[in-house]
């Protein structure tokens, strides 16, 4: 039986909340706005450039956003972050397991998104630490970093969901700034994200131990 979204689903565990997290975020950001800024903007306009050539949205795209992803994931994590910008290209040193992860987790969620809209939203929270689980552990293929990740969310997703869901203020008010706000908003999101799986990670060594 598939899971679906249950806001109580998390009541009796110990993860912070969605201020909690994102206050967390923002102490990561501080002194490094600049460059996380820098690096959405370089990340935007070569999606948007890629995005309009066919097939490179997927050739292009899709590992470049995971790099991207990890980039926040060493902000969160304290490490040097000076060079972000540069940072998110690193993943092309490892390009076929990167391409081969980042597809193989959007053909699941196309496939379930087939079968209705919901099932699709929910694999897509599902697999959303994938990225982050494939860096840690280079010893697992694409399949079993997803798996790694459907296990860590269990129980998480709607936890997630409100993660985001606390966004959407900020959100609207970047429509009033013709999306330059945003520029600002996805650092937020993606350091809030990457705080989000450091605080799971804690919690599956913890089941595991």
């Amino acid at each position: 039986m598939e899971e679906t979204f249950n806001p109580n689903a998390t009541m009796n565990n110990a993860m912070p909340r969605a201020r909690e997290i994102r206050r967390g975020a923002r102490k990561a950001l501080s002194g490094n706005w600049t460059q996380a800024v820098l690096a959405t903007l370089v990340y935007t306009l070569i999606g948007c450039a890629a995005g309009s050539i066919p097939f490179a949205g997927l050739l292009v795209v899709c590992p470049l956003e995971f790099g991207f992803v990890l980039c926040f994931l060493r902000l969160v994590r304290g490490e040097d972050s000076s060079e972000m910008v540069g940072d998110q290209f690193n993943v092309f040193n490892r390009y076929g397991r990167v391409l081969g992860t980042s597809l193989l987790m959007a053909l699941y969620i196309i496939l379930w998104s087939l079968l209705f809209f919901i099932p699709g939203i929910v694999k897509s929270y599902a697999y959303a630490m994938t990225p982050y689980v494939m860096n840690d552990h280079p010893e697992l293929d694409a399949d079993d970093c997803i798996h790694e990740s459907r296990m860590m969310m269990k129980g998480y997703k709607w936890k997630l969901f409100c993660l985001d869901l606390s966004f959407i203020g900020w959100a609207i008010l970047c429509i009033f700034t013709l999306g330059i706000g945003l520029l600002w908003l996805q650092p937020y999101i993606e350091a809030s994200h990457a705080k989000f799986y450091e605080e799971l990670k804690a919690r599956r060594t913890q089941q595991m131990a």
